[in-house]
């Protein structure tokens, strides 16, 4: 067995990230930015009103002036400043030059083209003005190369003046759901079957990435099935399998996976659940073969496939966010594999959920967080932080 982080970076190491292509800004939430995201331009690219009022000269001191025109947004004023003239500006307008100040229109009364001082004055030059620049300067890096994009990014990459972005590609991923004991969900069960529920599950999980699926559900436990499945699987970039991962007479799936020319890079991980893992290559697709069990499926998914989809589409990040929170039991200490305790964050504090066998879909399916409990990781009294991962 191999311990779980020597497990993620062996299997990120199976294959590089996908090829690029350029996608226009509103297909590109969700993806990967595949390289540095420079500024075409300055934001504000000069100096703009933040406030509806009057733009002076602040060394004009409290007034009265004289108006003698206008700036709107789109609609800058362009003619010349003088001593004790004003301009009437709105928001996100232009300054006019020579104009360094704005005095809010709430502090001062017009009469025609007269202004006066009646609130505050502007205690410094450059009182309610959005400097050139000030946002981001032209050639800045305003999105970093493997930067998950969503809508803020995109938003910030518009207005820095692209219309479209370079991303990864979209991954193409297959999913079998092995076992004779499956039947499709919502059919009839008898008592010696079960209705296949990782392969829903699982779908699930990657429906927010940029993923297209292939899903084959109840295949049989037949060793010249499951190898035709795998060599018909060409043009994949990553291949799952649940169940048949063990080494049971009908755990089927390394020798299928070696039949069909497949090669094994590792099998088995030091985690509970998932202990028994597989992670090679056929062809250019990664096979990923997670156990059966639904609540162990969850779990090797969330740790291994779902970081694997990451880092083939480009995350510079591609692991799980670890937390700490007190947790508000005792917890004993850990044995030789990483734990993993389905559990409910609550006001803070994180409540073990159930009982942790890896078949048991009630209690995961009421939980919003793992519990990580480390190899050899000494006891913890209730109130004490332990690390978790936050699940939905």
């Amino acid at each position: 067995m191999i311990a779980l982080d020597e497990a993620q970076a062996r299997m990120f190491a199976l294959k590089d990230p996908v090829e690029t292509e350029r996608v226009p800004l509103a297909e590109a939430e969700g993806r990967w930015a595949a390289e540095d995201v420079l500024a075409l331009r300055t934001q504000p690219a000069c100096d703009l009103s933040a406030m509806d009022g009057y733009a002076v000269r602040f060394a004009d001191g409290g007034g009265p002036w004289r108006v003698i025109g206008e700036s709107a947004a789109g609609r800058r004023f362009v003619g010349l400043i003088g001593q004790g003239d004003a301009v009437r500006i709105f928001t996100g307008a232009v300054m006019p030059d020579g104009c360094d100040t704005v005095i809010i229109q709430e502090n001062v009364t017009r009469d025609g083209d007269k202004v006066l001082l009646t609130g505050d004055p502007s205690k410094k030059a450059g009182h309610n003005v959005r400097r050139a620049g000030g946002d981001f300067q032209k050639g800045a890096v305003v999105v970093p190369g493997g930067a998950e994009l969503h809508a803020r990014h995109l938003a910030l990459a518009a207005m820095a003046g692209h219309g479209e972005l370079l991303v990864r590609r979209r991954l193409k991923i297959a999913l079998l759901s092995t076992g004779d004991e499956l039947i499709a969900p919502g059919l009839p069960c008898a008592d010696d079957q079960i209705p296949s529920s990782n392969g829903v599950m699982l779908a699930a999980m990657l429906r927010d990435l940029p993923v297209d699926i292939t899903e084959f559900s109840a295949v049989p436990d037949d060793l010249a099935v499951l190898t035709r499945h795998f060599a018909g699987l060409a043009g994949h970039d990553i291949i799952v399998t649940t169940g048949g991962a063990s080494v049971g007479d009908h755990d089927l799936i390394v020798p299928a996976l070696k039949a069909a020319g497949g090669n094994i890079d590792f099998w088995k991980i030091a985690m509970r659940p998932g202990k028994p893992v597989i992670a090679g290559r056929l062809s250019d697709a990664i096979m990923l073969g997670l156990p059966g069990n639904p609540v162990s499926a969850f779990v090797t998914a969330f740790l291994l496939l779902l970081p694997l989809v990451r880092h083939l589409a480009g995350s510079a990040a591609p692991l799980p966010l670890r937390l700490s929170a007190p947790v508000g039991v005792d917890l004993p200490a850990n044995g030789p594999r990483t734990d993993h305790l389905r559990a409910c964050l609550v006001d803070g504090q994180l409540l073990p959920v159930g009982a942790n066998d890896s078949a048991m879909l009630a209690a995961l399916s009421l939980s919003n967080a793992l519990i990580i409990r480390d190899i050899s990781a000494p006891s913890v009294q209730s109130g004490q932080k332990v690390g978790y991962y936050p699940i939905t």
